[in-house]
């Protein structure tokens, strides 16, 4: 179903306020960044850490402003065909066989040829269909850095003019002008070309305070001593050298987790018992247990 296109906040502070509405907690550099990119219609580049917020933060864009969300997962070895468009063989070849059991003349046979790389016969693939878009859309390219540089290549002239040229049709400019956010994990460096097109928002990890507001945003039933102390632990387990630190989404998951459990504490016991819930690496686990969990109080002291 097509969201009603709402009026973009005219300010940063009120944009701020809208995606804060609909549960995401900008910091100030984000709804900042976040603001110029509506106003200048310019696409922004969000790097960081995996699981810090950059896809959620295109959702709440999408939220605030009434428009649909068009996704693109970017992979190793995504192509144009995937990403952009492409042509309905299947329904090409119908075409001409049955212009052809018609007995067509030479003159229409060769219409025919043309007729099939028509728009019916065009696939789009969400890079098309957010350029296609009669209402405007906000764009996510996900994942950017797991494609290659003849990929970002590709999409300059997509952000550079929002348009896109197809050999047999022509270019096509875009319908509606969208909002592009392209997002990366920092897993390798992006082109500079992509970069001069973009504006530009690192996200991190969150200070505590930040993320305490999140935890509790999230999970109102745990209290606020818990959800405190549940942020402290994260931040002592993020300050550890491992393969990889647990994420936002990781925290509201444990945080979750322990409400379920009826847990008032985070003693060894509990923390034993969760910590595959935020800690993903076998190398990780032991290293979280030792220099994390063996600091924790006891399950008997804490019952005394």
């Amino acid at each position: 179903m097509r969201r009603i296109v709402t009026a973009a906040p005219e300010t940063v502070d009120e944009l701020a306020s809208a995606l804060r509405g609909v549960g995401y907690l900008p910091g100030t550099r984000t709804a900042l960044v976040s603001h110029l990119a509506v106003q200048l219609d310019k696409p922004v580049l969000v790097e960081g850490p995996a699981g810090v917020g950059k896809t959620e933060l295109a959702k709440a864009l999408a939220e605030v402003l009434g428009r649909d969300l068009v996704r693109l997962q970017c992979y190793e070895g995504l192509d144009e065909a995937k990403a952009l468009y492409e042509w309905n063989y299947r329904k090409q070849l119908l075409a001409i066989q049955a212009r052809t059991a018609a007995g067509p003349g030479a003159e229409e046979a060769a219409d025919t040829q043309g007729d099939v790389f028509g728009h019916d016969f065009l696939l789009e693939r969400p890079l098309m269909r957010a350029i296609a878009s009669p209402t405007p859309v906000v764009l996510l390219i996900d994942e950017i850095d797991k494609t290659d540089q003849e990929f970002e290549a590709m999409l300059l002239e997509l952000l550079s003019d929002f348009q896109i040229t197809i050999p047999e049709l022509g270019r096509i400019e875009a319908s509606s002008q969208p909002i592009v956010l392209l997002t990366s994990n920092n897993s390798r460096e992006l082109t500079e070309a992509l970069k001069r097109r973009c504006l530009y928002l690192w996200l991190d990890y969150p200070e505590l305070e930040h993320e305490l507001a999140i935890v509790r945003g999230r999970v109102p039933g745990l209290s606020a001593s818990f959800s405190r102390r549940l942020v402290e632990v994260i931040a002592e387990i993020r300050a550890l050298d491992l393969k990889k630190p647990p994420s936002i989404a990781e925290s509201i998951d444990w945080a979750r987790a322990l409400l379920l459990l009826g847990a008032d504490d985070i003693d060894q016991d509990v923390f034993r018992d969760t910590l595959s819930v935020i800690v993903k690496h076998r190398t990780d686990l032991d290293l979280v247990a030792e220099r994390v969990g063996l600091r924790l109080p006891q399950a008997s002291a804490s019952a005394d």
